[in-house]
């Protein structure tokens, strides 16, 4: 059986330490730890030994401050905001503005094949088009009409595909939120 080198729990103090040291509030380090703020204020007033998976996860936020930084979501930078997921995971953060034909991007995977540009991070207005169309059935499709006609859109725009589909592929777990 293997054993590892973690400790068996933490006190409210250390939290309140690791939390007070990233420069969040109770409820911030709530929404980043994925827990309530009551269980926050209960733990960090404790007098006891605290256990469970926040043992673990303090530890791996003590050894890595940047963590918090690199998990914030960015302010909309313009727009249109498009959230490129994997299932229930958010791999990049694609902001756009359609009339100046500018993208933001901030990815959240390390994973390049899980990034909507893989490697490019400035990736140009067209590029970003192209990736859209990516997500949608091609244009010379075989009956292209009647699937647009299926979907209630009057001709081939790959952004209204996407609103109508989320750009959900068969055999594909990636999927496109919108959010004006």
């Amino acid at each position: 059986m293997k054993r590892f080198v973690t400790p068996e729990y933490i006190t409210g103090q250390e939290i309140k330490s690791i939390r007070t040291q990233l420069g969040l509030t109770q409820k911030e380090f709530a929404q980043f730890v994925n827990s309530s703020v009551p269980t926050i204020e209960r733990w960090e007033c404790s007098e006891k030994n605290i256990t469970g998976p926040i043992v673990l996860l303090c530890e791996i936020i003590a050894e890595n401050n940047s963590l918090a930084e690199e998990l914030i979501i960015p302010e909309k930078e313009y727009p249109l905001r498009l959230w490129y997921m994997y299932n229930e995971k958010v791999c990049t953060i694609i902001d756009v503005d359609e009339g100046k034909r500018q993208v933001a991007i901030k990815n959240f995977t390390n994973k390049v094949m899980f990034r909507a540009f893989g490697k490019i991070e400035k990736p140009s207005y067209e590029l970003y088009e192209e990736w859209l169309e990516s997500r949608c059935f091609p244009r010379e499709r075989d009956k292209m009409k009647l699937i647009l006609k299926d979907l209630n859109i009057p001709f081939y725009d790959a952004m209204m595909i996407i609103e109508k589909t989320e750009g959900r592929m068969a055999e594909d777990d990636f999927w496109i939120k919108i959010e004006r």
